[in-house]
């Protein structure tokens, strides 16, 4: 399984995009900035968008990159928990931010909702939706293929149920885990529900096996001061996750 980190950041600036992975050249998962960093001809080849929550650093994106691809390819599924697809269709393809281009005649473009925990696949790639902690309704994914599998959080504060999927996993080659803000903004990390190193320690504590530990959504203006405090961790497992990067697992 092959995993292109488009974008890795939970905010944006020139040298740090939105969040973006894309699995297999087939497959989104969340859409901060597909449209802006993935050339157009690879764009066509996206079967699918899994998208784990409404919020705009996950879902920015979708709208250019729907417009880039509408009736050039076949088929392309929008896939995201209930609330989610209900978000999209109400806040941004409502015609009025920007079409539904799902209602336009000859659409082969689709807005299905996933139900948590059942695996579904897309791009030829099984993902479990795991509920995790965070201000509006959102999934991490178990993401496996061929024997290998990622297990990405998406947005969260600390949580559980992601933890006790990463332990009972057959298969486990990576943990992708949020940080967002450096410790001394523990106040605001905890009421928007995201992670510091300090309370990533703690959730650190909860995986019980020894796995790659890969970081992301640090916010741009914490970036340096979380690099260190992670580091003060000591944790051998925990790195970070790299824009730009293709994963092999």
């Amino acid at each position: 399984m092959r995993v292109e980190v488009l974008g890795c950041y939970g905010g944006a600036s020139p040298s740090c995009r939105l969040t973006c992975l894309v699995v297999n050249g087939r497959v989104a998962l969340d859409a901060g900035c597909l449209a802006q960093a993935l050339p157009l001809e690879r764009q066509y080849r996206i079967e699918a968008v899994v998208v784990s929550h409404s919020h705009m650093d996950h879902t920015n994106g979708l709208p250019f990159f729907i417009d880039n691809v509408f009736g050039r390819r076949e088929d392309l599924d929008i896939r995201g928990n209930p609330a989610t697809i209900q978000a999209l269709r109400e806040h941004l393809f409502n015609h009025a931010t920007w079409p539904d281009f799902s209602l336009l005649p000859n659409s082969t473009i689709r807005f299905e909702p996933f139900t948590s925990e059942e695996p579904f696949e897309a791009g030829g790639v099984r993902f479990t939706p795991v509920p995790v902690t965070h201000v509006v309704p959102t999934h991490g994914f178990l993401v496996e293929m061929d024997g290998s599998a990622l297990l990405w959080s998406s947005d969260t504060g600390p949580t559980e149920r992601f933890w006790q999927v990463a332990n009972e996993a057959e298969r486990l080659d990576a943990v992708c885990i949020e940080v967002s803000f450096e410790n001394s903004l523990q106040p605001i990390a905890d009421a928007s529900q995201h992670l510091t190193p300090r309370t990533l320690a703690g959730e650190l504590a909860k995986l019980e096996r020894d796995v790659r530990v890969l970081v992301h959504h640090v916010k741009p203006g914490s970036l340096e001061m979380v690099q260190r405090e992670i580091e003060a961790l000591g944790d051998s497992r925990v790195e970070f996750l790299e824009q730009g990067r293709t994963y092999d697992f």
